[in-house]
């Protein structure tokens, strides 16, 4: 992500602020000189009228003009984080899947809401406020040293040396700032960890252990912060010293000129008139190098996170019409001689290959970290194969634009993942545009129909975080439905018989039944009465294909799948 470009595409409202800005302060900057003509009027006994309505005329344009600027910066600011936020939600959600599950996700929370504010109103307020800052200070030492340029050596002498001091300061407050940003984001990463887990919290007796790992979090954001607080809180005082200081010698010094006849009374007030039009927009210049400092750590932050690798979504292959010809003679899924691994020199799969027929059930079964959950991983193109191919519907999974590749493969995950809202929402989640009939076909083919029509609010019943108010069976229901919906060629099953219970699990298998009579569908299998009916059955073992057949072939003919459905198969369905 590009913020420069982002702010690239406000650029003219924000001249349009900044001009007014910079009109606004020529108008502050004629006040004083004018304020000295009327002094010299007066001790001349000549007409002030037209001084004083020019002068209330400059008044009120000033104002103005300040309010107009700063509506404009403001709306300027608004606009980019709207934007920068919006192309950020994008990169994180068509991230690469390896990329984004390595990250914590409080800390992109935090990039994402405080950090993309934080830089982009800086960028926009901040530097409209340097530039009408530097324009007023340098517009007044001029008019300073048009009136007495003796005075005006003495003044920045004072404030040159309070200067040098800010621009320490406001060096350590982007120090500062960038450690306070980081212990935000470890504070919403370990706030999010406990609150994804609360039951297990609660049920553990960790109340006390994570309360005190929290304060102890927060304990980090504070002292950061206090920190940023101090030596923000420096800059202006810096500032002041120097104010004052100026403002005794230009007195002091003034007055005795005066008295001497070598300065004009009108020319000292005057002078002293602009030292506080100067010193003003002097210390919010450094104000605003200081929330700059702030913004660069924010801006920082948001950079790392916007440049996070996107998915490809390149098209490489054939027309659309020339794919659909080629799926009705091709396997639905086929692999050949894949590889992969997570960590170098440590493969999860190695030279898997099979395929899938068009139509049928297809289990796939074997010992934990077997590379089951990887397999349906690599079809969905979470992550790229080391070698070999993977192919669906007769073609290259490398080489299909993901959202083709994705219609075409509908996934169940094992904890079957919802949304917060309705019911109808989340079922229709992948095909927004389903009609009531394909809906109501869904909702029986997953055993649900009666159990939605039994809801007061029907299908418009609103769920709580991740499915909160549906049982572990009717999540697991309702993600069935839901990509039975989607019309998949090809439909990837991850435990999914886990949370069901007999009854359940028993007409879920008439759906999986009927499902395969329209597509491929592949599931991993954990209880032997779902393998047992299905079609074929993939034996897996340390990332390997060991062998592929029927029940009762593989009990007669394998060791690894008969031990698995006499041990492991048959123990959890006792449980059961």
């Amino acid at each position: 992500m590009n913020l420069r470009e982002i702010v690239r595409r406000h650029r003219a409202l924000l001249i349009i602020g900044v001009g007014m800005g910079l009109v606004g302060a020529a108008a502050t900057l004629a006040q004083p000189w004018m304020l000295g003509r009327l002094i010299e009027a007066v001790a001349l006994d000549k007409p002030i009228a037209w001084t004083v309505t020019f002068i209330a005329l400059f008044f009120v344009a000033d104002a103005a003009l300040n309010a107009g600027h700063a509506y404009a910066i403001g709306r300027a600011g608004e606009n980019i984080v709207f934007d920068a936020r919006r192309v950020l939600g994008g990169r994180l959600l068509r991230s690469q899947f390896p990329a984004f599950s390595r990250l914590e996700h409080g800390d992109v929370f935090a990039r994402t809401v405080s950090d993309t504010s934080i830089a982009c109103l800086v960028i926009a307020q901040a530097l409209a406020q340097v530039v009408t800052s530097v324009f007023m200070v340098a517009g007044g030492i001029v008019l300073m040293a048009l009136l007495d340029w003796k005075l005006l050596l003495a003044t920045v002498g004072c404030l040159g040396l309070a200067s040098g001091g800010a621009l320490l300061l406001a060096r350590q407050v982007r120090i500062a700032a960038l450690k306070n940003r980081e212990n935000i984001g470890a504070f919403g990463s370990g706030l999010q960890r406990v609150l994804g887990a609360i039951t297990t919290v609660k049920a553990s007796r960790a109340e006390e252990r994570e309360t005190e790992e929290l304060a102890r979090l927060a304990d980090r954001v504070r002292h950061s912060g206090i920190r940023v607080t101090g030596f923000s809180s420096l800059l202006t005082p810096a500032m002041n010293v120097g104010t004052q200081l100026s403002l005794a010698v230009v007195i002091s010094w003034g007055m005795a000129r005066v008295a001497t006849g070598s300065l004009s009374p009108a020319d000292l007030t005057s002078f002293v008139m602009y030292l506080f039009y100067v010193v003003s927009p002097l210390v919010m210049l450094f104000m605003a190098i200081g929330q700059i400092q702030q913004g660069r750590a924010a801006i920082q932050r948001v950079t790392e996170l916007g440049a996070i690798p996107q998915e490809e979504e390149e098209e490489k292959a054939g027309e659309l019409r020339e794919r659909a010809a080629a799926r009705e003679s091709a396997p639905a899924v086929r692999f050949e001689g894949v590889g992969f691994s997570y960590q170098e020199g440590v493969p999860v799969l190695r030279d898997v290959s099979f395929s899938l027929p068009r139509r049928g059930l297809t289990a796939i079964v074997g010992p934990s970290g077997a590379g089951k959950t990887t397999t349906f991983q690599l079809i969905e193109r979470f992550h790229r194969p080391d070698s070999g191919t993977i192919h669906v519907a007769g073609h290259d999974t490398a080489t299909l634009k993901l959202a083709e590749l994705r219609s075409l493969v509908g996934y169940v995950e094992q904890d079957a993942p919802l949304l917060r809202g309705t019911i109808r929402q989340n079922l229709t989640y992948a095909n927004p545009g389903a009609g009531a009939e394909d809906i109501a076909r869904a909702l029986r083919l997953a055993s649900l129909e009666d159990f939605v029509a039994g809801l007061p609010d029907g299908l418009d019943t609103q769920l709580g975080e991740r499915g909160a108010g549906l049982s572990g069976g009717q999540r697991q229901r309702l993600a069935i439905a839901r990509t039975l919906l989607q019309r998949p060629e090809v439909i990837l099953l991850d435990e999914v018989t886990a949370h069901l219970d007999s009854d359940t699990e028993a007409a879920l298998r008439d759906t999986m039944a009927e499902a395969a009579g329209e597509c491929a569908v592949l599931a991993i299998a954990h209880r032997l009465s779902t393998v047992v009916q299905a079609d074929r059955i993939i034996v897996m073992e340390e990332g390997r294909v060991r062998t592929i057949g029927t029940h009762r072939e593989l009990i007669a003919s394998d060791e690894v799948y008969r031990r698995l459905a006499t041990q492991q198969f048959a123990a959890e369905d006792a449980l059961t």
